[in-house]
């Protein structure tokens, strides 16, 4: 089967590691093109668990995110399976010997994309759920000059304590499997998969979510038929590929470079785009408090919360005709209307 995305050869990539990954590969799809002044594209990454297929439910649920006005290109993060990963790069960086990439890295590489092949000009608006998100933060950094708006919801500039301790706890249930093997397994370690997605679920919905029986509005009938769900769901995903999108996931920090050294607030201060801060108000990774210390430092920036009890989920692209994606759509019409 034809591939329904393009795939832009970068050659050999030095990390911010100091690691060179040879022959790195970024798979994407456009949606619309670009107009004569270039300057009307939107930039949507993916998150944890997803592809540029997933993306497309926001184009579904979204109105405002329309190809025939806008250009809007869909990234591939590495270590999703399509962009360069564990599971698809040769040796000696095949499995457990993936280099560490940060979401740096990532826009470092999307940027070259854009301009390189793309021949983006200025960027109308970077948007996306969770670490589509925190990309959104790292292009406001790494490019002030090229974005005129973003919005993360569900996502923050820098990971903190506590959602690095919560991925340890996934992590941990993935590794323990003896078919792990370190890494390098001969057949997908499926007790460990399991138990990922199940350890995953308690952590992606709220308290108030299960209190209130939420997903019997997703079709399942109990608790337990959700978390057989997730464990399914996540049988699909290959191992290292997992481990290696939540090491990115977990070193998130838009600071954490050469041009801001670590000084987290001026970072911030350096994100001239205009902004809508998202979060969800039950979100268990991302909660508001730190959008809202974000916020303070950030000199466009709006907070914006959302009152959900479906926790992070609340924005699952799949979740069309919801009520976040209505209050979703109204922030992107905002943010491209200027």
């Amino acid at each position: 089967m034809t591939p329904d995305y393009e795939v832009f050869e970068l050659g050999d990539v030095t990390l911010q590691s100091g690691v060179t990954l040879p022959d790195a590969k970024l798979a994407y799809k456009v949606h619309g093109s670009l107009d004569a002044g270039r300057d009307n594209a939107i930039v949507m990454p993916t998150f944890y668990t997803g592809t540029h297929a997933r993306n497309e439910g926001y184009l579904r649920a979204v109105p405002a995110l329309d190809p025939s006005r806008w250009c809007i290109v869909s990234i591939n993060m590495f270590g999703n399976g399509l962009s360069s990963s564990p599971s698809n790069t040769p040796p000696p960086f095949d499995g457990p010997r993936f280099p560490a990439v940060t979401l740096h890295d990532n826009v470092a590489c999307q940027h070259r994309l854009l301009t390189e092949v793309l021949g983006v000009e200025r960027i109308a608006l970077v948007m996306g759920w969770s670490m589509a998100g925190c990309q959104s933060y790292e292009w406001g950094a790494q490019f002030p000059g090229m974005v005129d708006a973003i919005l993360p919801f569900c996502a923050s500039a820098r990971t903190s304590p506590h959602n690095v301790v919560f991925l340890e706890g996934v992590k941990a249930a993935l590794t323990a499997d003896a078919a792990f093997a370190g890494g390098d397994y001969a057949s997908p370690p499926v007790t460990g998969l399991r138990a990922f997605g199940r350890v995953y679920a308690g952590w992606a919905y709220s308290q108030a979510f299960y209190r209130e029986r939420l997903h019997r509005e997703l079709g399942f009938e109990t608790a337990e038929d959700l978390l057989l769900d997730w464990e399914s769901d996540h049988l699909a995903w290959d191992a290292n590929d997992l481990l290696a999108k939540l090491r990115t996931w977990q070193q998130g920090d838009v600071s954490a470079n050469q041009r801001y050294r670590g000084d987290f607030e001026r970072a911030l201060g350096a994100i001239r785009a205009r902004a809508i801060l998202v979060p969800c108000t039950t979100d268990l990774y991302f909660p508001p408090e730190d959008n809202a210390i974000e916020a303070k430092h950030m000199p466009n920036a709006e907070l914006r919360p959302y009152d959900s009890p479906w926790g992070h989920c609340v924005a699952t692209p799949s979740r069309e005709g919801s009520g976040f994606m209505r209050f979703l759509d109204a922030c992107v019409s905002e943010l491209l209307a200027g």
